[in-house]
């Protein structure tokens, strides 16, 4: 066997090759962080038997992932190393030294002197599922940011509207209204039949005839503002809302595209969809990672704080909220849809309410419970029987 290290950076990488005796065979050389410098790195492999080379690299950021899809892609062996392994083996070096060159060398010795796992591409479709799930977090809060923005302009420009829909503005067929009438003045000039042909089509026939006659006769009454520079606002805030909408549909769709393609057994749990399901699974990455549930639980942020001071041990605490922040939302939404369509799951939320647990600290526990079945079901490659 042969040992790659690759020493990742933004720009520029730097490649060495180990003997399975521990000699350099290919002295580190540089290679750059694109199509040349990827092709440039195969050739200087073409020599080995591509089955008797293991490529490693440090987890470094995003800047490596591209070489990993690359180089996985093409069938070869490559691991994905944590830096505090070499960081280890640094230490132990006399001279700790650091350089690029010198780090090529030091990952390969860290592939031959340890064990490693090899990224295969359900590891790579996890990374997909990761980032995508993230990304559709950003989108998320970007978007119910323009909301309470939106509502704040309407509160100047159309204040009575958000009470005459029950559901709010935040429905298609109040924004289809808003962007063409983005003020009362203007709802209030509509004739009667184009007003209410708009709401019932962008409502599906919700909104009748009679609706329209109660919003024109609200809209001439109301008492907001006609500032266009306020209806401008408006109407951007809607579409900048809308483009959103269609921006998440798309990454929902890859991300079931994903799913699918794995067909991964947290699909077995009742109440996880593909969403849930992608963003837990894509936070998790390789569950053999984890020793054990608890590590699992850690990393989610779900496991209590723990409070002591001298005799003093609080009996009660919170969860300590750290870890990743997606993969606790997600758990919490699917251990609320798990809830709801698993008896055994649905008795311990009651039981937990029954003690005296608020619904979200309720939802936290029975997160904490299904984070344990996970890690059997993803660990085991068992199915969930939990009735």
């Amino acid at each position: 066997m042969f040992f790659v290290g690759i020493d990742i950076a933004k720009t520029i990488h730097y490649a060495a090759v180990l003997s399975q005796t521990g000699d350099v065979i290919v002295k580190p050389f540089k290679f750059s962080n694109d199509n040349d410098g990827f092709f440039r790195l195969i050739s200087a492999l073409d020599s080995f038997d591509r089955s008797s080379l293991i490529i490693g690299l440090e987890s470094t950021a995003h800047y490596g992932d591209n070489l990993v899809e690359f180089l996985v892609s093409r069938r070869f062996q490559v691991c994905v190393i944590n830096p505090i392994r070499t960081a280890s083996l640094r230490k132990n070096n006399i001279r700790k030294t650091k350089t690029d060159t010198v780090d090529a060398v030091l990952i390969a010795r860290v592939l031959l002197t340890q064990p490693y796992r090899l990224v295969s591409q359900e590891d790579i479709d996890l990374m997909h599922l990761k980032n995508l799930g993230r990304f559709r977090q950003k989108l998320i809060k970007e978007r119910t940011r323009l909301k309470i923005q939106l509502t704040a302009y309407v509160d100047r420009t159309f204040p009575e509207l958000q009470y005459f829909f029950r559901s709010g503005i935040h429905q298609k067929a109040v924004y289809a209204l808003l962007k063409e009438a983005p003020s009362p003045e203007l709802v209030a000039s509509m004739h009667l039949t184009h007003l209410a042909h708009l709401l019932e089509i962008a409502s599906h026939g919700h909104f009748k005839k009679d609706v329209a006659k109660e919003l024109r006769i609200l809209a001439r009454k109301s008492v907001g503002s006609s500032d266009k520079a306020l209806s401008i606002q408006v109407t951007q805030s809607i579409e900048q809302i809308q483009l959103l909408d269609r921006q998440l549909e798309q990454v929902e769709s890859q991300m079931t595209d994903i799913m699918l393609g794995l067909d991964s057994l947290i699909m077995t749990i009742p109440g996880i969809g593909y969403i849930n399901g992608g963003m837990i699974i894509g936070e998790i990455g390789d569950i053999h990672r984890f020793p054990s549930s608890k590590q699992l639980l850690a990393f989610a942020g779900l496991d209590p704080a723990v409070y002591q001071s001298g005799n003093f041990r609080a009996s009660r605490t919170r969860m300590s909220k750290r870890g990743s922040r997606v993969l606790r939302y997600a758990l919490i939404n699917a251990a609320h849809n798990v809830v709801k369509n698993n008896q055994v799951f649905h008795a311990y939320y009651d039981a937990k309410r029954a003690e005296g647990h608020s619904h979200y600290s309720a939802l936290g526990h029975c997160a904490g419970k299904l984070v344990r079945i996970i890690y059997k079901i993803l660990s085991d490659e068992v199915t969930f029987h939990l009735e």
